[in-house]
């Protein structure tokens, strides 16, 4: 059962201006539409219509949205501001329906509200702020992406030919406001040790669960020797293990999967084969991987966000960054120690302070370039 409703204060108690309600409203709409990755379809058209009403010209992908700033110019560089609508499925101990925009006092509760529908609008908001603007220094493309929680295909990774040339990019993803100036990779291996089944009571047989505790008790224990100077050592973590059918077979064969957290001390090549020196198991990455995400303190977006008061950090948590191969930074209002939590929320001041600095930090850049 859910809670009963507590007193709902309305967003207009909040906002500073028309923009800020407005984006709140989206917000809560957002929240009450089902975006699991890979189902983000009506999401998107909230994210597109929002625009479109606005007079903002908009391009669409699958469930990807994106726009330009109307005055546009090709000889210009180009920022993108990125955050994405796709959200997990709630977990088991919700006790508020998730698909129910509350707000409480601060608070705002439901599904995706703080990861990441919060910075999604805090980006929308600060876009359009700069979107009549004619004497931008860089132009701004916003994107609002899918599949992001699930790394899918058809998210950033999919449109990010469609873009065009860009210069770096400001990610939004809930980090208290804080600059990421470096992210984990990941990277996933099914590792399989194989033995010979034979009857337990006999003795007969290899067991491949013997065979895969040497294994795992290297992944617990190895230390890469190199490590980063912003994200620490690379950390790997067993994270699922299957082996047997029945308590009188030796298992011939056990399987199990390991996570590893990967910095910009190695190459994904380099991890890979050090683990293979090392263990007997037959190892066999995952298609897919995350690359770690780095960017010099001394660019211009780290050095702007350091002057409106924000600190930098490196996270170890991972994003679509990792798609990019451009500079990058990860900001947001919200706190990610709440994304997929039971009873997700964001503080409407934190939207409200977000969208402050990330205009703020724009500001900046564009009177530099405009004066340098």
């Amino acid at each position: 059962m859910y809670l009963q409703q507590e007193r709902l204060v309305r967003p207009e108690e909040h906002p500073d201006h028309h923009l800020f309600y407005n984006i709140i409203f989206l917000l809560k709409e957002l929240i009450s539409t089902p975006s699991f990755s890979g189902e983000e379809s009506f999401t998107a058209t909230l994210i597109q219509c929002f625009l479109q009403n606005r007079g903002v010209e908009t391009h669409r992908k699958l469930h990807n949205i994106w726009a330009f700033n109307r005055f546009y110019d090709p000889d210009k560089p180009t920022i993108l501001l990125n955050s994405h609508h796709d959200t997990v499925k709630p977990n088991i101990q919700y006790t508020r329906n998730p698909f129910h925009p509350l707000i409480i006092g601060d608070k705002l509760y439901g599904l995706g509200s703080n990861d990441a529908g919060g910075c999604l609008v805090s980006l929308l908001a600060t876009f359009l702020h700069f979107y009549e603007r004619h004497d931008l220094a860089y132009n701004l493309c916003y994107a609002a992406t899918a599949e992001e929680e699930t790394s899918g295909e058809n998210g950033l990774k999919l449109i990010l030919p469609e873009l065009g040339h860009l210069d770096f990019a400001i990610v939004g993803e809930p980090t208290l406001m804080n600059l990421a100036v470096a992210e984990r990779g990941l990277m996933v291996l099914d590792c399989v040790a194989t033995g010979k089944a034979g009857h337990a009571a006999r003795e007969e047989g290899d067991n491949a669960i013997y065979k895969t505790l040497k294994d795992i008790e290297w992944f617990s224990n190895f230390v890469f020797p190199k490590v980063s100077d912003t994200l620490g050592p690379v950390k790997m973590s067993v994270t699922t293990i299957n082996a047997g059918s029945q308590h009188n077979i030796v298992p011939g064969t056990c399987s199990f999967t390991v996570d590893i957290r990967l910095t910009d001390a190695y190459t994904y090549d380099e991890v890979l084969q050090i683990i293979m020196q090392h263990v007997s198991c037959i190892v066999k990455p995952r298609d897919f991987y995350l690359k770690p995400s780095v960017i010099d303190t001394n660019h211009p977006v780290v050095q702007a966000g350091m002057m409106v008061g924000c600190n930098t950090y490196g996270s170890p948590t991972t994003s679509d960054q990792a798609l990019l191969n451009i500079p990058s930074v990860k900001l947001g209002p919200g706190d990610s120690g709440r994304s997929h939590m039971s009873d997700e929320y964001i503080f409407i001041s934190e939207i409200q302070h977000g969208i402050k600095v990330y205009t703020q930090i724009l500001e900046i850049l564009i009177f530099t370039l405009i004066n340098t």
